[in-house]
């Protein structure tokens, strides 16, 4: 082969490779999409008397105060409060790049922008931001493997009761039906 040959080969599967890389990434869409819209974040204030729940995008979908809550003075409440819708949307971002970043890849290092973003408004450190995440995070199923049976027996444990035995006397009404309407046919 020409070596002209050899280098179009060569560039038509990288376009391949990249074709099917982006088929890869947007194969799981639904099921991102799907994780995106059932995302939700809580937050509690320290003292546990106020709790916001955050949605995708944000969206807070629930605000809980507890009796002491209500005994608070109300710039106190409305400072715990503002803190704790703020703690459970920078939770929602965090989630919702996770997501994108595990579904999509992390080409474009969302994780990364967000916590950087968060850490700066927060004044804090991106490492102190990545262990929250890591502490927020409820482990991820591990992904189906097929079964493995190395552990196992692939017999039946248990044996099954033995069926009994069908009538020997002239049989049920359906024996007789069935052999009577075979008798009929060989006729």
């Amino acid at each position: 082969m020409s070596a002209e040959f050899e280098q179009l080969v060569a560039e038509f599967e990288k376009f391949q490779s990249r074709i099917q890389n982006v088929d890869n990434r947007f194969a799981n869409i639904g099921d991102m999409q799907s994780e995106l819209s059932a995302l939700q974040a809580t937050a509690s204030s320290p003292d546990r008397s106020v709790t916001v729940v955050a949605g995708p995008a944000g969206a807070i979908m629930d605000v809980r105060f507890t009796e002491e809550a209500l005994r608070q003075r109300p710039e106190a409440l409305s400072a715990a409060l503002m803190s704790t819708i703020q703690q459970a949307v920078a939770e929602s971002a965090r989630k919702q790049a996770a997501i994108v970043e595990e579904h999509m890849g992390d080409d474009l290092h969302l994780v990364d922008q967000v916590l950087e973003t968060q850490a700066e408004i927060f004044g804090t450190t991106v490492e102190e931001m990545r262990s929250k995440m890591a502490e927020e995070a409820p482990p991820r199923p591990s992904p189906e493997s097929p079964d493995d049976y190395s552990e196992r027996s692939v017999l039946k444990s248990d044996p099954e009761p033995p069926r009994p035995a069908p009538p020997s006397s002239g049989g049920s009404d359906g024996d007789r039906f069935l052999k009577h309407l075979f008798e009929e046919g060989d006729h």
